[in-house]
């Protein structure tokens, strides 16, 4: 085919490298608005470079993390909502830095699609610096990448890396024993976990995403449940820190309730040898959660979703109320679960039940 030599270009093949460098200068402001102390490049290199030094830490140990949303994506896809679905890519994240007393420092995040719409990807990008700017990190960077081929028309996916920092002698989890308090801070919702059973149930129900909600009748279904994941960071930290807290023996482990639920996720921050003791009854569990049980057992909804708390704090019991009144401050519901205690069989010993009544 002699007429086509040397014709075809990446353009052709599906790729459009004028619309990434428009992306790029789309989401330059709302990158530049997370900047902080510490870092010292922007965007537009090959990598990236932060000062521990000069965002204040004397002896930092570094914490990493990444994660996703998982399906939740998949109604932002389908209902063409995505303005915060960055601020969930932040928050699984930069919660799992803080429940090791880390602080944020910068973040980075991987957006995949089958092509590139530049409207799209800036709302995504912007809700991702918004959720940068709620947690104190700054966006850094990241890679924009289009695979014709890959992902369907229209689909594509996100993946986010974050980077934190804690003081060598404030690590946590430390020092939990018997008879400390376990305190839970109220969720926003599912947050980033178990939208896989959360659409199955909604397919059953015969509802569209632009019906209204049954248990918020006053928005969306699909805006219903895109509602983000809260982002704990601030209030945590500003409680592992406070000089109140520390000197009642201060915030000993935290625990970001993720997938798993409180079953799996509270083990993964005390001693083998103690439980946590929890009163399932003590939780406002959120409407959502109540219509979503319909056709979930109660104890299959406790290990598939947070049903209303998304980070569990164990705190010494003479810090309690100090804490409690840290965390209020930062505008956190907080609810007294429990205690720990010596383990006796499992790792989590619930008593009372959900009230899961719609």
């Amino acid at each position: 085919m002699p007429s086509e030599r040397n014709t075809l270009t990446y353009r052709d093949a599906g790729v459009d490298i004028d619309a990434g460098t428009s992306l790029v200068e789309r989401i330059k402001p709302a990158a530049a608005a997370t900047t902080r102390p510490g870092v010292l490049s922007g965007l537009g290199g090959f990598g990236a470079l932060f000062d521990t030094k000069a965002a204040g830490f004397r002896d930092p140990v570094l914490v990493a993390t990444t994660d996703g949303i998982g399906t939740k994506l998949k109604i932002a896809i389908d209902s063409g909502e995505h303005a915060t679905i960055g601020i969930d890519l932040v928050a699984m994240c930069v919660n799992d830095l803080v429940v090791q007393g880390a602080e944020p420092l910068f973040f980075l995040d991987y957006f995949a699609t089958s092509a590139l719409d530049v409207e799209q990807a800036a709302t995504i990008v912007e809700g991702i610096a918004e959720g940068c700017r709620i947690a104190g990190a700054a966006l850094v960077g990241g890679e924009t990448a289009e695979m014709p081929g890959l992902y369907g028309k229209g689909d594509y996916d996100l993946a986010g890396f974050a980077v934190g920092a804690v003081e060598r002698d404030q690590i946590l989890p430390r020092d939990v024993e018997a008879g400390d308090v376990i305190l839970g801070l109220a969720s926003a919702g599912l947050h980033s976990n178990g939208f896989s059973l959360a659409r199955r149930v909604v397919e059953m129900s015969g509802l569209h995403w632009s019906d209204p909600a049954p248990f918020a009748p006053d928005t969306t279904l699909g805006a219903a449940l895109l509602r983000p994941t809260r982002i704990y960071v601030r209030a945590c930290l500003d409680a592992i820190r406070e000089d109140a807290i520390r000197e009642g023996g201060g915030v000993k482990a935290l625990a970001h309730i993720t997938g798993g639920g409180l079953v799996d996720n509270v083990p993964r921050v005390i001693p083998d040898d103690l439980a946590a003791e929890i009163g399932l009854a003590a939780i406002d569990v959120p409407p959502v959660f109540k219509w979503l049980s319909g056709p979930v057992a109660p104890a299959e909804m406790l290990r598939t979703f947070n049903c209303g708390i998304g980070m569990v704090v164990v705190v010494a019991e003479e810090a309690a109320a100090a804490a409690t009144v840290i965390f209020e401050r930062h505008g956190e519901t907080v609810t007294t679960l429990g205690r720990i205690a010596p383990r006796k069989t499992g790792a989590v010993a619930f008593t009372g039940r959900l009230d899961l009544d719609g």
